[in-house]
C-alpha cells in the first residue's frame, strides 16, 4: 500500500455536519478553559501540583480540535474510541458526558470512574469511550474491539488515537501488525503535535512522517496537512467507510498543533522563540469559523451554535464544582483485594 497526502479539497458539503464541527471545537476549548482556572487555583503564586481542586497534572488539547471533530463527525455510539492522556477533545466530540466528565476531573462521586480516574483515565461506556495515561495504551483495545465487532459480524468500528512519540513504541507495531493479520475495522489516528513532552520529532523519529509506516503492514497510510478540519474529515470519512466495508484498518497521520506545554506548568524551554505565538496565529478554531463565514455560513448561525456548546459547559462545571465528593469509607469499594474481601 502507498502512502497518499489528502488532497481532498477543503470545502465540504455537508453544513450541518460542519456547524456541529465547528461547535463542538468551540466547545472543547471552553472546556479547557474553565479547566485552566480550576486547575490553577491554589497553586499560584508558587506553583504546586498538589494544590488546588484539581491536583496532578493536566493535559489541554488547545489546537488539536480539529483531529477530533473530523473523525468524530463519522463515528456511531456503537463505534468505539481510544485516546491518550490529552483527551478531552476527544471525549467531547465522541459524545462523553460533559457533567460527569468534568465532576471525574475535580475527584468528584458523580464523575465518570466516581472520581478515580481523573482527567487522563476517563472512560463512557454510553458511548464507547477510554483513554489512558500509558503511552500507546489504547491501540491493543481498539483492535480488540475492533475484532470483537468483526466476529459479531456488525458493523461497528473502532479508532485508536495516539500522539507521533506513540508512533515509536512496541504496542503501536504490535498492534498494527494484528489489525492488518486479522483485517479487523479499526482506524488509527495519529495527532502529530511535533513534540513528545519535549523533545521534537525531528529528534527521535527516522521517519518525516509516520503515515509511510502503514506500508510495513499492508494498509493505506495517508498524511493530512494543515490542522485542516475538512480535510480531516475526508481522510476520515474514507478510512472510516474501509473499515465499515470490511476493507480493513487505515493509519491517519494529522499535522496538528499543541497551543499550551504539554502540561499545565510546563516552562517550554525547549520551544525555539516566537514558535507559541507563531502557532496561536494559525489557531484552527477562528481560521474555520472564518472558512465558514467566507462560504456563505450566516454569523448568527454560528454564534447560536457556539453559544449553545458554551452553555453545556458551564452547567457541566457548576455541576461538577457542587457535587459531593466520595466519603472516605468509600477508598476501598471497587478495589480488588483478594479472596472474601469485599468488592
Amino acid at each position: 500500500m502507498s502512502t497518499l497526502e489528502s488532497t481532498a479539497p477543503s470545502r465540504a458539503t455537508n453544513r450541518n455536519q460542519r456547524l456541529w464541527m465547528y461547535a463542538t471545537m468551540v466547545q472543547s476549548r471552553h472546556f479547557e478553559a474553565l479547566v485552566k482556572v480550576a486547575y490553577l487555583e491554589g497553586k499560584q503564586p508558587l506553583f504546586n501540583m498538589a494544590k488546588g481542586p484539581i491536583p496532578g497534572e493536566m493535559h489541554l488539547s488547545d489546537g488539536q480540535e480539529p483531529c477530533a471533530v473530523g473523525v468524530c463527525a463519522h463515528l456511531r455510539p456503537g463505534d468505539a474510541v481510544t485516546a491518550t492522556h490529552r483527551p478531552h477533545h476527544i471525549a467531547i466530540a465522541k459524545g462523553v458526558d460533559l457533567k460527569a466528565m468534568a465532576a471525574e476531573i475535580f475527584g468528584k462521586k458523580a464523575g465518570l470512574s466516581g472520581g478515580r480516574g481523573g482527567h487522563m483515565h476517563l472512560f463512557d461506556p454510553a458511548v464507547n469511550f477510554a483513554c489512558s495515561g500509558i503511552v500507546a495504551q489504547g491501540l491493543g483495545p481498539a483492535v480488540g474491539s475492533a475484532l470483537a465487532a468483526k466476529l459479531r459480524d456488525a458493523s461497528d468500528i473502532a479508532v485508536a488515537f495516539l500522539g507521533e512519540g506513540a508512533a515509536n513504541q512496541g504496542a503501536f507495531h504490535e498492534a498494527l501488525n494484528l489489525a492488518a493479520v486479522w483485517q479487523a475495522p479499526v482506524v488509527f489516528v495519529i495527532e502529530d503535535n511535533a513534540y513528545g513532552i519535549s523533545v521534537a520529532k525531528r529528534d527521535c523519529t527516522a521517519v518525516e512522517s509516520n503515515a509511510i509506516r502503514a506500508a510495513g503492514y499492508g494498509m493505506p497510510g495517508v498524511h493530512v496537512p494543515g490542522n485542516d478540519a475538512d480535510r480531516i474529515l475526508a481522510a476520515a470519512g474514507e478510512a472510516v467507510a474501509r473499515a465499515r466495508a470490511g476493507g480493513g484498518p487505515t493509519l491517519i497521520e494529522i499535522e496538528t498543533t499543541r497551543l499550551e506545554g504539554h502540561f499545565m506548568g510546563d516552562a517550554e524551554g525547549y520551544r525555539p522563540a516566537g514558535e507559541v505565538e507563531a502557532l496561536k496565529a494559525r489557531d484552527p478554531i477562528p481560521a474555520y469559523r472564518a472558512r465558514l463565514l467566507a462560504e456563505g455560513f450566516e454569523a448568527e448561525a454560528l454564534d447560536r451554535a457556539a453559544g449553545a456548546a458554551i452553555a453545556e459547559v458551564d452547567a457541566a462545571f457548576v455541576f461538577a464544582r457542587r457535587a459531593d465528593y466520595p466519603a472516605p469509607e468509600e477508598v476501598f469499594e471497587h478495589v480488588f483485594a483478594g479472596e472474601g474481601a469485599s468488592q
